[in-house]
């Protein structure tokens, strides 16, 4: 691992770990997970053995990263995200591989402090879920979720900001259409 900056307190067992990673005081990532270039893994967060960081992946004090959760690129991960991976887990029953649920966050998501996110979901493409959102199903491209169950309640472009009602971004400029998987940019 050639450019990976661990702190003396973190722990990276994993060897497969890309140029411009940091991970933070107390921060562990297990063998075996894959996390791209420039990620930004900081103190308290776990990044479990079959969990996938794509590239400039942010991942905040705190975050719980299990086995079967992938995140793709530019994906950020707010303070205490909660990702699970078995929908009735058991004690005495001990789940691997396959037999765990898993989640799919798209290309520049981001989930906000606190969020948790039930296994078996995608979070589309630019998706906002705010602080404290409980995602139980999966989230349209460029929607913004929030609530206990998340619902949408709007739109936000890939700059952050919520779309106005004929889907034109009021910061860049950007308008976004309606595709099957949510918005995209026209």
């Amino acid at each position: 691992m050639t450019g990976v900056r661990v702190h003396p307190h973190g722990l990276c067992e994993s060897d497969d770990v890309g140029d411009g990673t940091r991970v933070w005081a107390f921060a562990h990532v297990l063998p075996g997970a894959r996390i791209g270039r420039d990620c930004n893994i900081c103190d308290g967060a776990f990044v479990e053995s079959r969990a996938v960081l794509g590239n400039n992946v942010t991942v905040k004090n705190g975050t719980l990263v299990f086995d079967g959760v992938t995140c793709e690129d530019d994906v950020f991960l707010g303070p205490n995200v909660l990702f699970t991976n078995d929908l009735r887990p058991r004690a005495h029953v001990k789940k691997v591989g396959d037999a765990l649920e898993t989640t799919l966050v798209r290309r520049g998501a981001t989930l906000g402090a606190g969020a948790v996110v039930v296994c078996g979901t995608v979070i589309g493409e630019h998706a906002f879920a705010a602080a404290g959102a409980v995602v139980t199903r999966s989230v349209p491209a460029h929607a913004f979720v929030a609530g206990n169950p998340a619902v949408v309640k709007g739109w936000v472009c890939a700059c952050g900001a919520r779309l106005s009602d004929d889907l034109s971004c009021p910061e860049c400029g950007i308008r976004h259409e309606e595709t099957p998987d949510g918005l995209k940019a026209a």
